[in-house]
């Protein structure tokens, strides 16, 4: 395959990471040479990777390839909408207030809180006991 007709986008969250490929073409998703559905076997994790291109109005006209690594499916399903909707915004800088309207340019900072010494989680106490 030749790169230089791709617009490349990277997302990440938590300990997920998607590099994303974006071309004109007929609407193909791949993920890890798989399709969207056989990757994300949960609708819910399929919405939501490729909610930027609902959100743009361009599904079915554009190809998608994305490398996915690390973290689990739900991490891996907010990474791709991230590397997505930054390589849709290479590909047209015009979709910029549309996607950012719908908070998909923004990265989630939220990580998994570590666990404390002594404790038995990260916020999980021993019980108490008063008397």
């Amino acid at each position: 395959m030749n790169n230089s007709n791709f617009n490349w986008g990277t997302g990440r969250r938590k300990c997920a990471l998607a590099r994303v490929r974006v071309r004109p073409g007929d609407g193909t998703v791949m993920i890890n040479e798989r399709t969207v559905e056989d990757y994300f076997p949960r609708v819910v994790w399929q919405l939501n990777a490729l909610r930027p291109l609902k959100t743009a109005g361009i599904e079915g006209k554009v190809d998608v390839f994305v490398r996915a690594s690390g973290g689990g499916l739900t991490g891996q399903a907010g990474a791709v909408r991230l590397g997505i909707a930054r390589a849709l915004l290479k590909l047209n800088p015009e979709l910029r207030p549309v996607l950012k309207k719908d908070g998909l340019l923004t990265r989630d900072s939220r990580m998994v809180e570590r666990k404390k010494f002594g404790q038995k989680g990260a916020r999980g106490l021993r019980q108490f006991s008063k008397r």
